[in-house]
Order: C-alpha cells, then structure tokens, then sequence
C-alpha cells in the first residue's frame, strides 16, 4: 500500500459531498438518503475518514455509547482506490481506537462483506432468536 494514504477522526476533514454521493447513488443500504440525514449521522457518531493527501477515499461510522456497545455502519472505499488495503487498514484503526476498547458488544450489517469482517473476529449472530428489528428499507424512497 502507498504511504499516502491515512485516517483521521477529524470531523472537520470528513467531505460530506463525496460521503453523501456515494451513500446516496452507490451504497445499497442508504440509497436516496437525504443530504441532511446522511449530516445528522455524522453529527452524532465517531467518524472515520480515509485519506489520500487531502483527498477523501473513504469512510466509515461508529454509534456508540463507548461503555457497552458500539454499531458500525456506512463502511466504504470509493471504487478507484479498492483492492489497496484499505478496508483492512479502516477497520484496524476502528478497532484499535482507544474510545472504543471494552466494549461488552459490537454489531454491523452487511450484504456483501462477510469476509472481511471475519478477519477481525466478527462472526454470525450467536443466538438470533433474541435479536428483533424494525426495519424500514424504504425510508429514503418515501421523500420522493
């Protein structure tokens, strides 16, 4: 992987424009997601944006208590600079931060990442049966 490339928390650094682009138009999670929705999650979440010199490439956020429990979510490398390393590089520095050690639980949902998630121990819901969901997957398409 190049040296040029880093990751920051720095909410100040975070290109809401690109994060919104792709969330809206690329990520099948969050398709049409409103602008203003896409900025409240980043309001109240820890953010981790990947950089390659000052040009952001990717991007992921926890929501957490930072007690008992953290979820995350919005995982993504834009296209062009896949295939680097960088999911790996991402999700070390997510689990390494130091906000986020001890955590009695850690949860995410994904379509197509399975792999490398288990890299880093995540596994299948041990017992499903006492998980339940509201799921409304068609939120962002009522706006339109």
């Amino acid at each position: 992987m190049e040296n040029k490339y880093s990751i920051s928390t720095e909410k100040q650094l975070l290109d809401i424009e690109m994060i919104h682009d792709f969330l809206s138009t690329k990520a099948y999670w969050s398709l049409k997601i409103p602008k203003e929705t896409v900025i409240r999650s980043i309001e109240h979440s820890l953010c981790f944006g990947v950089y390659k010199d000052s040009e952001q490439v990717g991007f992921a956020r926890v929501i957490t208590d930072y007690s008992t429990i953290a979820y995350l979510g919005d995982v993504f490398i834009l296209e062009a600079h896949r295939e680097k390393g960088l999911s790996k590089l991402l999700l070390q520095a997510i689990m390494n931060h130091a906000k986020l050690q001890g955590l009695r639980r850690w949860i995410l949902l994904t379509g197509d990442a399975h792999g490398l998630y288990k890299k880093f121990g995540w596994t299948a819901l041990a017992d499903s049966t006492v998980w339940l969901e509201l799921n409304d997957r068609n939120v962002y398409q009522k706006n339109d």
